[in-house]
């Protein structure tokens, strides 16, 4: 009777019982349901936004800064108002809410990869090529990111992909030391050791042994950064720096309204900065929660 228990419980797999540990957290599922509707409705947004704030034969300036529920002159109801440029707030949003998540995305998994082969050379092999990369790690996290980006993006300009760049080389330090931490902790069980005393290919050894007993702390860390991607990108975009004004992020559509909102106008930044931050904090709840049920000293 007990085998016949034990046999479901043994065939559970890694990400069934990791399933089932972040399920136990209401807010954690709350806030994986919000992530999930926020990325459908930047994936699906040239199909739902009322209005296409790129197409400018349909922006006309007699519908600018008009309050929420307003009807322009097109006849098309403004349910959140429209900014300076008479484009309805609701498809601002949700092309900006596209853009921040493209650009933000794209950035962690470039840098993810990136910092996950140094971090494997770096642990693994040790020697020159550890101290090496190493101290250009730690001097890049002596440099709070913020400055880096600017400096980076003064040199190269502004873009979505100047943008992508700025954000890659300043959060690929991050995984790089996350990754090499896990693997030195790896590299010395014995299952490691049993791989290199039968021979087997050193890259062999890593990306089949090592590189998957590595993934639980560089998840955590990946979903953490997106988050904090986002934030940096809208900031870097709030100040100029950022994406083109063709192409506006949530930060860059802050920006716009940010000198209305003394005079009333309160709308322009106000709902776009609340986006923001509730998919910030979407973000960083899903991180927390996974942080927690990957982390085996938190497991409960």
């Amino acid at each position: 009777m007990s085998g016949t228990l034990a046999a479901p419980v043994a065939a559970e797999g890694f990400w069934a019982r990791n399933a089932r540990s972040y399920a136990r957290s209401p807010l954690a599922i709350a806030a994986a349901a919000l992530l999930l509707l926020l990325l459908l409705l930047a994936l699906f947004a040239p199909w739902i936004a009322p209005q296409d704030p790129y197409d400018l034969t349909r922006l006309s300036v007699m519908n600018s800064k008009m309050p929420p529920m307003s009807r322009g002159s097109d006849g098309l109801l403004y349910l959140l108002g429209s900014d300076q440029q008479g484009r309805e707030m609701l498809s601002v949003m949700l092309y900006g809410l596209r853009v921040s998540l493209f650009v933000s995305i794209t950035s962690v998994a470039i840098g993810l990869a990136i910092g996950a082969v140094l971090g494997l050379v770096a642990g693994f092999g040790g020697g020159w090529a550890d101290a090496a990369i190493m101290r250009v790690v730690d001097v890049q996290l002596g440099i709070p990111a913020i400055l880096l980006a600017i400096i980076i993006l003064a040199l190269l300009g502004q873009g979505v992909d100047k943008t992508i760049i700025a954000l890659i080389l300043t959060q690929y330090a991050y995984f790089t030391r996350t990754v090499r931490s896990a693997v030195l902790v790896e590299r010395q069980r014995d299952y490691v050791l049993a791989a290199q005393g039968l021979a087997l290919p050193r890259h062999r050894v890593l990306l089949r042994h090592v590189l998957p007993n590595c993934l639980a702390p560089v998840i955590v860390v990946a979903t953490l950064h997106i988050g904090g991607a986002i934030a940096l990108e809208a900031t870097l975009s709030f100040l100029g720096l950022g994406v083109p004004v063709t192409e506006p992020s949530l930060g860059m559509v802050i920006a716009n309204g940010f000198q209305y909102l003394l005079s009333g106008r309160y709308w322009i930044s106000l709902f776009p900065g609340t986006l923001l931050m509730v998919l910030v904090i979407a973000i960083n709840l899903v991180g927390d929660r996974l942080r927690d049920v990957l982390n085996p000293r938190l497991a409960h």
